[in-house]
């Protein structure tokens, strides 16, 4: 055999064994391509959301009291007693009888007009409002359990990666593709 052809077949052997050597070290020491999704789970914020609601009621109430005091019911029971007294008895028991009836129908007049003004009410409508709240829940995004190798973390990402999530240099793609 010929020197030239020896070293050549030697050279060779070198870059076949390098070459195999090489490319098995990668194999062996490649990083993987995809993180493993383990859970997906929907990450939701809620949102109280204030409104006003109305709504007319029908209301009644007192009407206005002109005359507080009750003067005009005291003075007309005053006159219709001091008459139904004087009608009474004789002498100085008509007098009597004519000042008990003065006294008792000013104040049965008094009491009369505080009934009626008690009872004396009006009704009206009114608009009455409140404000009650709402809850919304807003999708904010996906907390994504995933694994690479024996390693298992956690992250949120604004998309559902399905079952799994791209690795470049060894680090997650988060953005969508």
């Amino acid at each position: 055999m010929n020197k030239s052809m020896l070293v050549g077949t030697v050279l060779g052997a070198v870059l076949v064994t390098a070459g195999g050597g090489f490319a098995g070290y990668q194999m062996m020491n490649s990083a993987p391509a995809a993180a493993e999704v383990l859970k997906v789970t929907e990450a939701y914020k809620t949102t109280k959301v204030p409104r006003e609601v109305c709504e007319d009621r029908v209301v009644t109430r007192q009407a206005p009291v002109k005359d507080e005091n009750r003067i005009a019911g005291s003075v007309v029971g005053a006159v219709v007693g001091g008459l139904l007294g004087k009608q009474v008895g004789g002498g100085s028991g008509k007098k009597l009888a004519t000042v008990a009836g003065v006294a008792a129908g000013g104040y049965a007049g008094n009491q009369v007009q505080k009934n009626l003004q008690e009872k004396d009410t009006y009704t009206t409508t009114e608009r009455v409002c409140n404000t009650v709240t709402d809850s919304r829940k807003d999708l904010v995004g996906y907390d994504v359990e995933y694994r690479i190798g024996e390693q298992v973390a956690s992250v949120r990402m604004d998309h559902n990666p399905g079952d799994s999530i791209p690795l470049k240099d060894g680090k997650l793609v988060l953005s969508a593709q």
